[in-house]
């Protein structure tokens, strides 16, 4: 005896279709309407800021509540000065975690030590700003900033930038600590792109003799430099817009004394956390959301900056083809 066929499930193919267009439409929709939301929000509430100081605002390094002047320059070279800081450190540690991982790690070292990196990123920024200021600070004070003065002293320009009291806060700190923020970010995003290089390529090149210094910049990295590039610039704007460890280790000094590694300075995040609860409503205010607007651009440069770089080394590998 022959089974009857189940009865067939009623389709609603070109329906489904249909909805699943809008649901994306309306997806893609809803985070441009989002992103000019907060656009349009930024420069409403500087607008009072940006027609009294204009684009002087981003030169000034005067910021004075009482007298209702205000520049951003203390802040935005702070931001900037912490992030190149934390990438110089972050991204050579972060290839070479990933490189190990991939490339070099015994098998049942793998996923502790991946996991333990993962970990870091877990870690709430307050702690690591606590710990910054009450360990990290002191010994960077005693074994870093104080024999670096005095080897240093009286050494034009070199000397300039280690110039200043050895508290174990401002700048070079502030930037070390986003290092050690930003690390599990970029090591985790590049040790998986490079885990998706197809094994035959890697085994090609070491079958014809390549050293793994060879295969991961000859065949690794031109394979998987999309996503490395990505990773970098997760971690950047992780940096850029940390807020509460800069706070703790940075200083919050709004005057640019000299352009000293040791120098406390200020960062937008961090001036935006300590004064916008207290800000009066006027230029007081409008100036802070005038930085929060910088921020927002500051960041729009940076991917585009990164998107560029991508095109130029599609173009030059296209070339060399």
């Amino acid at each position: 005896m022959i089974n009857p066929e189940p009865p067939k499930s009623a389709r609603f193919g070109p329906f489904a279709d249909v909805l699943f267009g809008w649901a994306a439409k309306g997806a893609a929709l809803l985070t441009l309407g989002l992103l000019a939301g907060i656009i349009i929000s930024l420069l409403v509430g500087a607008m009072p800021a940006i027609e009294k100081f204009g684009l002087g605002f981003l030169v000034s390094p005067v910021w004075d509540p009482v007298q209702e002047d205000f520049g951003g320059l203390v802040m935005i070279y702070g931001t900037l000065a912490t992030s190149f800081i934390a990438l110089l450190i972050a991204v050579p540690v972060s290839f070479g975690i990933a490189l190990f991982l991939t490339e070099m790690s015994p098998a049942w070292l793998k996923r502790p030590l991946g996991t333990a990196i993962e970990l870091l990123a877990a870690v709430p920024s307050i702690v690591y700003g606590m710990w910054g200021l009450l360990v990290f600070g002191p010994i960077l004070a005693q074994y870093v900033q104080m024999p670096l003065q005095s080897m240093l002293s009286g050494v034009p320009y070199l000397g300039a930038l280690v110039a200043g009291p050895p508290v174990g806060i401002g700048i070079l700190s502030a930037g070390i600590i986003l290092a050690i923020m930003v690390i599990p970010f970029i090591a985790s995003v590049m040790r998986d792109v490079f885990e998706v290089t197809p094994a035959l390529l890697k085994e090609s090149a070491y079958g014809l003799g390549a050293t793994t210094w060879e295969v991961v910049f000859k065949v690794v990295l031109p394979y998987t430099k999309a996503g490395v590039v990505g990773g970098i610039m997760l971690g950047l704007g992780r940096a850029i817009g940390e807020t509460m460890a800069i706070t703790f280790v940075i200083g919050n000094m709004n005057q640019l004394d000299s352009l000293s590694l040791f120098q406390a300075a200020n960062s937008i995040t961090s001036a935006l956390a300590n004064e916008f609860a207290e800000a009066s409503t006027g230029l007081h205010q409008a100036s802070l959301i005038y930085l929060g607007l910088v921020l927002f651009m500051i960041t729009f440069v940076v991917l585009a900056l990164s998107k560029v770089l991508l095109a130029q080394l599609k173009k030059s590998e296209g070339t060399k083809s």
